[in-house]
C-alpha cells in the first residue's frame, strides 16, 4: 500500500480531520475506567486486575509504536491507519467474546494485546505527515491530531455508560457494549484511511501544499537519536509526566467516588462517568492549547509549566482535595490538561532537536516511555489503594501515598527537562553519512515518499 500523494491544489487542512478520525477512535482507551466497576462485579475482579487490559494496551502501544515506527515512515500513513483499524476493532470483538463467556484472559488479550497494537500504530500514523504538512506550526498541527486521542473518552465515556445502563452491566451487557464499540470505530476510522494524503515530493508544484519545504536545521537518523542524551532525557520527561497523569485517569471514576464517599454529597456512578468525560475534555483542550502555546514560548518552557505546576496541583489534592469537591475537580482538570499537553508537544520537541528526517520513527521509540508509565501509574495507584483498603482505610486515605509519589516523579521529570540541550552536530545526518562514506544519503532522503 503506497502512500497516497496529494494532488496539486490539495488543502493541507484536510489532513488533521483524517488524523482526528483515527485518534478520536483509539482515544476510547481513556474511558476504560467506566468498564472497571462492572467488570469487577461481573467477573469478581480486584481493582488491580480490572486495570490489566488498560495497562497491557498502553504497554503494547509503546512497543508497537517503537517497533513499527520505521515501517510507518516507510509505508506511509494509510498503511498504518489500516493496520490500526483492523487491530483496534478486532480487540473489541475479542473482548466481547471474553465478556460473553466469562473469560477475562480473552479481554486482556483482545483489548490489551491486539487492541494495544492498534493503539500504537494508530497513534503515530499521522504525526510525521502532519509535521511535514505544517513545518511552520508543528506544535499546533500535532496538537490538533493528538487532541483527538485525549478527547476520545469525551465521547466514549458517556456513550459507554449509557450502553451499560441500557444493555445491563452483567457479562452479556458488557459483551454487547464491546461489540458495538468495535463495529462503530471500524467505520469511523475508515474515514481517516480514505482521506489521508502526504505532501508532494520537494521540487514539484504543490498548490496549497506550498507550506511544505525542504527540511532545515538538524536532521538526525532514528538509530543515531538513540545514542544521544537528549533522547533519553526526553524519555524520562515523558515517562514521569505520563505516570503522574495516567494513574489518576485510569482510576478516575472510582477515585472521585472514594474521595467523597463519606461526605454529605457522595458521587454517583453517573456523576463519576461525567467526571471522566470532564477529564477527557481537559486532556483534549490541553493537547491543542498547550501545544500551540509551545510554538510561542518554546518546548522547554512549556514542560517547565507541565511539570512544575503539576507538583502544586497534586499537593493541593493530597492536602485539601477531600474537603472541597470543586477544588478536587479543578486540580484534576489542570493535571490532565498538562498530561495531554505533554503528549501533543513531544513530537514538536523531537522535531526541534532531531529534525523531520525520521521524526515519526524517533517518536515511536520514545513512546516506550508511555509503555513504562502505563504500567507504573495504574500499578502505583491501584496497588497502594488495594493495600490501604485491606488495612481498613477508606475514602481519600486510599490515595494519599500515591499522590505524594506522583509529586516526586514530576520533580524528576522537571530536572531531566532542565538538562536538555541541542543535539551535537556529530549526530546529524551529514556527519553520520560522511563517517560511513555515504554522502548521497541526503539526496536519497529528498526523493523518498513521506
Amino acid at each position: 500500500m503506497s502512500p497516497p500523494i496529494a494532488p496539486v491544489g490539495w488543502s493541507r487542512w484536510l489532513v488533521p480531520p483524517a488524523a482526528l478520525a483515527i485518534h478520536l477512535s483509539i482515544g476510547q482507551a481513556y474511558a476504560w475506567s467506566v468498564f472497571k466497576p462492572p467488570l469487577e462485579d461481573a467477573l469478581g475482579l480486584s481493582g488491580t486486575q480490572s486495570a490489566l487490559p488498560f495497562q497491557l494496551g498502553i504497554v503494547m502501544l509503546g512497543l508497537s509504536a517503537a517497533f513499527g515506527g520505521t515501517l510507518v515512515e516507510r509505508r506511509g500513513p494509510r498503511w498504518a491507519m489500516t493496520v490500526a483499524l483492523v487491530c483496534f476493532s478486532s480487540g473489541f470483538l475479542l473482548s466481547a467474546l471474553g465478556a460473553a463467556t466469562g473469560q477475562f484472559w480473552l479481554i486482556v488479550f483482545g483489548y490489551g494485546f491486539v487492541g494495544g497494537i492498534g493503539l500504537g500504530i494508530g497513534y503515530i500514523s499521522p504525526v510525521s505527515t502532519l509535521i511535514k504538512w505544517f513545518p511552520d506550526r508543528p506544535g499546533m498541527a500535532t496538537g490538533i491530531a493528538i487532541m483527538g486521542f485525549g478527547g476520545g473518552a469525551l465521547i466514549a465515556s458517556p456513550w459507554s455508560a449509557q450502553m451499560l445502563e441500557s444493555f445491563g452491566s452483567d457479562g452479556s451487557g458488557i459483551a454487547l457494549a464491546f461489540l458495538v464499540h468495535g463495529l462503530s470505530y471500524a467505520v469511523f476510522m475508515l474515514l481517516g484511511v480514505l482521506l489521508i494524503r502526504v505532501p508532494r515530493p520537494s521540487g514539484e508544484e504543490r498548490g496549497a501544499a506550498d507550506h511544505t519545504a525542504a527540511p532545515k536545521g538538524p536532521q538526525v537518523p532514528a538509530r543515531q537519536a538513540l545514542r544521544t542524551p537528549q533522547f533519553w532525557l526526553l524519555w524520562v520527561v515523558l515517562c514521569m509526566n505520563v505516570t503522574a497523569g495516567i494513574g489518576i485517569l485510569e482510576k478516575a471514576a472510582p477515585m472521585i467516588a472514594d474521595f467523597f464517599a463519606d461526605t454529605p454529597t457522595p458521587v454517583s456512578a453517573t456523576a463519576a462517568a461525567g467526571f471522566v468525560a470532564l477529564l477527557s475534555a481537559a486532556n483534549m483542550a490541553g493537547r491543542i492549547g498547550w501545544s500551540s502555546t509551545s510554538d510561542l514560548i518554546g518546548r522547554k518552557n512549556i514542560y517547565r509549566v507541565y511539570l512544575g505546576a503539576g507538583v502544586l496541583m497534586y499537593a493541593l489534592i493530597a492536602l485539601v482535595g477531600s474537603s472541597s469537591k470543586p477544588l478536587f475537580v479543578l486540580c484534576a482538570l489542570v493535571i490532565l490538561s498538562f498530561y495531554g499537553g505533554g503528549f501533543a508537544t513531544i513530537p514538536a520537541y523531537l522535531k526541534d532537536l532531531f529534525g523531520t528526517y525520521q521524526v515519526g520513527a524517533i517518536h515511536g521509540r520514545l513512546l516506550t516511555a508511555w509503555s513504562s508509565a502505563g504500567v507504573l501509574g495504574p500499578l502505583i495507584v491501584n496497588w497502594i489503594a488495594d493495600r490501604q483498603e485491606a488495612a481498613g482505610k477508606h475514602g481519600a486515605e486510599l490515595y494519599g501515598t500515591s499522590l505524594f509519589i506522583m509529586m516526586g516523579l514530576l520533580v524528576v521529570g522537571f530536572l531531566a527537562n532542565e538538562l536538555v540541550r541541542p543535539v551535537h552536530p556529530s549526530h546529524h545526518l551529514d556527519a553520520v553519512s560522511q563517517e560511513k562514506g555515504a554522502p548521497d544519503v541526503r539526496r536519497r532522503r529528498q526523493s523518498e515518499p513521506a
